[in-house]
Order: structure tokens, then C-alpha cells, then sequence
């Protein structure tokens, strides 16, 4: 078994009971990976996250263009990381992938 270190997490939230924990584990996975291959790694994913944290309680005026940038990118990189972690699985009603910080 390969260990994957990662300092950040994702976790499915609120998709309809039953699902099996290794259909779960291969979607959060699947959505890890896509974020990945959007932002460009693993790294990019913590301090893109972070980033994004820091925004969320910054007035508006002290975002930069940089910042802007990487929000567009975000928002890209999660679009593709839904539909990545979804596939297989079909759309839960109000289910949602959770990324934080560890």
C-alpha cells in the first residue's frame, strides 16, 4: 500500500448513506488528484488553500491581483475536481467535497 503524505485533507460530505468507505475513499481521491492537476501539485493545493483562508477574512481592498488570479484558479481547479470526484458515483443532492488544511 502506498502512503501519500499531504498537508491537506478532502473529505465527501453529506452524500446519501450506504455509500461504500472504498467508493468514498476513491472519490475524495479522485477530487485530490484533479486539484492537483490543476494547481500543480500537492503543495500548490496547501498554499492555495491557505491563501485562500487569509482572503476570506481580508477586506476587499487589500486583495491583490495575484490574489484574483489564483481565486479564477481556484475556482477553475474546483469545477474539475467536483466533476472528477463525482464520476462514477452520479451527483448526491447538497453532497459536497470539504478541503482543509491539516
Amino acid at each position: 500500500m502506498q502512503v501519500i503524505e499531504s498537508t491537506y485533507v478532502v473529505n465527501l460530505r453529506d452524500y446519501p448513506e450506504g455509500l461504500p468507505a472504498k467508493e468514498r475513499m476513491a472519490a475524495e481521491t479522485r477530487y485530490a488528484r484533479a486539484l492537483e492537476k490543476q494547481l500543480g501539485g500537492p503543495e500548490q493545493v496547501a498554499a492555495a488553500l491557505d491563501t485562500m483562508q487569509s482572503l476570506e477574512e481580508s477586506p476587499p481592498e487589500v486583495v491583490s491581483p495575484g490574489d484574483l488570479t489564483l481565486l479564477k484558479a481556484w475556482g477553475k481547479a474546483s469545477v474539475a475536481a467536483r466533476q472528477a470526484g463525482f464520476r462514477d458515483l452520479g451527483e448526491g443532492e447538497g453532497a459536497y467535497f470539504e478541503v482543509r488544511l491539516v
